[in-house]
């Protein structure tokens, strides 16, 4: 593996082959919030409106981009996972969410319900008998 093999702290030839995939998302995800950044600088740096539009849209495509790689490795490392789904998308401030939940709970304590997100299964108005 050229290039971000560098930044492997171990072995490639110990390293299972999902852990590397994993290592390529989150080095991906890390130079796309780098690129998002330096967007970030040229768009306030330029007075010229027509450039900071063009180089705010490769800014935003590069937020894209950072997104679906972090989706694909939320898929696959389920404590990142669990971690998502407990602090984005609330509006609890986020050191309160920890706070105010035991493990495995703090993301139904952040949005106010204590369902598990799976509907009514007792045959009730909004579900059927199964």
């Amino acid at each position: 593996m050229a290039g971000s093999s560098s930044s492997l702290h171990e072995s490639e030839q110990v390293l299972p082959p999902e852990l590397i995939d994993r290592h390529r998302a989150i080095v991906s995800i890390m130079e796309e919030l780098e690129a998002i950044d330096w967007y970030d600088q040229r768009v306030a740096a330029t007075n010229d409106p027509e450039l900071a539009a063009i180089l705010a849209h490769n800014r935003d495509e590069e937020k894209e981009h950072a997104v679906m790689t972090l989706e694909w490795l939320r898929r696959h490392d389920p404590v990142l996972d669990h971690h998502l789904r407990t602090y984005l998308f609330t509006t609890t401030p986020v050191l309160e969410i920890e706070d105010s939940s035991g493990p495995g709970d703090a993301g139904q304590a952040a949005r106010g319900n204590s369902s598990l997100g799976i509907g009514d299964l007792g045959g009730g108005p909004q579900g059927g008998t199964r």
